[in-house]
């Protein structure tokens, strides 16, 4: 159970944050970064949701973007506590194989309804898709970050959490296409167009 009913502690004040462990870290550190990177590509969802929960047409979507927001602080709340291996007290929150697989699906769903691509797709369109490229480029971002981390001695990221963080910018790619009238709408790169 999460208690905000203080929103400043002043405990940051001097550069560092906690992990859920209680360790504290720089604020710059590597694992906070991902975590946090992962949020701002939460919040990025949350832009395109202003156009997909408007749209009946984008109902299904919007229902899968609200899931992908809800595991995204399932992720970084994995993130945010790092397996040394030593026994916590507790269980922690641990991104798992069916968000994975159910990732998937969604993903085979979306495209079920998409021409196959002949070239790359500029981020634009409609509303919702350009903020759906936006949130794929961010959660990219995310995953760079976590395979850093994965490769950093001392620190470990899960196989699973990693899968997701690759499946959730697959599905935003697929996603901003569906969002674009299903392909129809969307708009391609003409290689050397402007030469």
């Amino acid at each position: 159970m999460v208690i905000l009913n203080k929103i400043y502690t002043k405990t940051g004040d001097d550069g560092t944050t906690a992990l859920s462990t209680g360790e504290r870290r720089p604020k710059f550190d590597l694992r906070v970064s991902a975590y946090g990177t992962v949020d701002e590509a939460n919040a990025a969802i949350g832009l395109a949701r202003l156009s997909t929960g408007s749209d009946p047409q984008l109902a299904d979507l919007d229902s899968m973007l609200a899931r992908i927001q809800n595991d995204l602080f399932d992720l970084g709340a994995d993130l945010c506590t790092p397996d040394t291996g030593e026994d916590l007290g507790w269980e922690p929150l641990r991104i798992t194989e069916s968000q994975v697989s159910r990732l998937e699906s969604e993903i085979d769903t979306l495209n079920a309804d998409l021409h196959p691509l002949r070239s790359f797709v500029l981020p634009g369109g409609s509303a919702a898709a350009a903020h759906l490229h936006l949130a794929r480029t961010v959660m990219r971002r995310a995953e760079r970050m976590m395979v850093e981390l994965a490769m950093t001695e001392g620190e470990a990221v899960s196989a699973a959490a990693l899968k997701y963080a690759n499946r959730a910018s697959d599905f935003l790619f697929v996603a901003s296409r569906w969002a674009n009238g299903k392909g129809a709408d969307e708009v391609l790169w003409v290689k050397g167009q402007n030469r």
